[in-house]
């Protein structure tokens, strides 16, 4: 398996090169070099299994360098810091399945794969006597989950922009009170987009890159992209033997495309079982608004109770253009340098017709999101974050005679206010995240400037 550039400007690189480079020197995003799909005999050998053993199937179709056994032991080490058995459960609630993400170290979906890229990093820094310095940005939940699956790992440190005093306060807390010599925290005067925009731009600086090393966490690293996949592969197995169905839908809330995009994948894979995927938006609606209208355009960030989605550039969008577009990199390159000068990008009819063969999409306002935590609380006992009731609210618009899984993307004790105004009262706080206010912090707060954040990575990086 090779892997190449969204924008066609590399030559074929292996797995291990992909999960180091992150980015594409090019700009681009990278992705494998063929799609595998599975064959019916395939899916059926799957169906079953516990979900490190099918993760290990799944990841030995995309990587083919590194030794069998030792990626089975990344995958086991990866997913045993898990506190349900299954990692990723679905659970039914009313007339919809939940499948639940937030069973990590940190309580939100991130974990699933940083675990897994945090023991990978370690793994091949140490095969080639090497040191990374990562570099990221979050709007939430990435942040911790990258930091806790980075924390006190070999050759590794770790630099996570967020957008000062627009996460949660427990997100916040999460990411600064990890103290570990290796792990420093950016507060960035600003919203996400700006702190992701100086991640891409310091990337793009390939002397800079080279110089101190530098390597992605976030979703533009193939190898968290890979290992959401799994969880769909796994839910659709339960749903598909629980309801007697061929075919499901997901219900996905997203901001920057990239746990929505697994799940495209997770749809070209499988034979059949996928119908469509649900996009499920807050009021930062530039997806929903591609999908429904063709209209890919930036507007004002609003900040919203679903932080984690206040996007409006989504990173992940690229790698769907690149399949959309029937992998023309050059026709790639040229709509996202038309993007970075005029902010918008239009799809005729025909685009916008076939992408709904893909997608459904609904944005969905707060007070919306706070009426769906509430009604399904009453109806079902189970308490919503604000980003799944997100997705929860989209999936029962398009509910009709095929099962809808709905992804539950953080616990919901991580967004307690969102939850009291809904509820009018918080959820129970588990072991994680208790005590964390009272925990020494380590944070530092800077401009929205890259020559900033640039010096301070010259400052501290290993």
């Amino acid at each position: 398996m090779r892997y190449i550039s969204t924008r066609g400007g590399i030559s074929p690189i292996t797995f291990k090169e992909t999960v180091l480079e992150g980015l594409a020197p090019d700009g681009g995003l990278i992705l494998p070099e063929d799609l595998p799909r599975l064959s019916s005999e395939e899916v059926a050998s799957l169906k079953g299994l516990p979900y490190p053993d099918l993760a290990l199937e799944v990841f030995r179709r995309f990587i083919d360098d590194l030794p069998l056994e030792d990626l089975k032991g990344l995958v086991e080490k990866a997913y045993a810091s898990f506190t349900h058995p299954e990692v990723t459960p679905v659970v039914k609630k009313g007339p919809l399945w939940i499948l639940e993400l937030f069973h990590g170290p940190t309580l939100a979906f991130k974990d699933v794969a940083l675990q897994f890229l945090g023991h990978l990093f370690e793994y091949l820094l140490l095969e080639r006597g090497e040191k990374m310095n990562i570099l990221g940005a979050t709007s939430g939940d990435t942040g911790s989950a990258a930091i806790y699956g980075v924390r006190g790992k070999k050759n590794l440190a770790i630099f996570i922009l967020h957008p000062h005093g627009r996460v949660s306060p427990i997100q916040a807390l999460q990411m600064t009170t990890v103290t570990d010599p290796n792990v420093f925290n950016i507060a960035i005067e600003g919203t996400f987009d700006d702190c992701q925009a100086i991640v891409k731009q310091l990337f793009s600086d390939l002397e800079f890159k080279k110089r101190y090393r530098l390597g992605a966490v976030n979703s533009i690293n193939w190898a968290r992209v890979l290992a959401q996949v799994v969880y769909y592969l796994y839910a659709y197995f339960r749903v598909q033997e629980a309801e007697g169905v061929s075919e499901v839908r997901f219900s996905v809330p997203t901001g920057n495309f990239g746990d929505i995009f697994a799940g495209y994948l997770a749809k070209r894979l499988l034979p059949e079982g996928i119908e469509r995927l649900v996009l499920a938006t807050n009021e930062n609606d530039i997806l929903t608004r591609f999908v429904n209208q063709g209209d890919y355009s930036v507007r004002e960030v609003v900040p919203t109770i679903s932080p984690s989605m206040d996007i409006q550039i989504a990173s992940n969008f690229e790698r769907y253009l690149y399949y959309l577009w029937d992998e023309d990199p050059e026709r790639v390159r040229q709509a996202m340098e038309q993007f970075s000068k005029t902010g918008r990008l239009l799809f005729s009819p025909q685009e916008r017709a076939r992408v709904q063969r893909d997608f459904l999409s609904l944005s969905v306002t707060q007070e919306e999101t706070l009426a769906t935590i509430r009604r399904f609380y009453e109806e079902t006992g189970y308490i919503l974050d604000p980003h799944t009731a997100v997705g929860v609210c989209a999936g029962l618009h398009f509910k009709d005679h095929l099962p809808i899984i709905c992804l539950a993307t953080a616990h919901p004790a991580k967004f307690p206010e969102a939850v009291r105004r809904a509820l009018g009262f918080e959820p129970p706080v588990p072991e994680p995240l208790q005590g964390l206010a009272e925990k020494p912090k380590k944070v530092v707060i800077l401009p929205a400037d890259p020559q900033a954040v640039r010096q301070f990575i010259e400052e501290n990086a290993i």
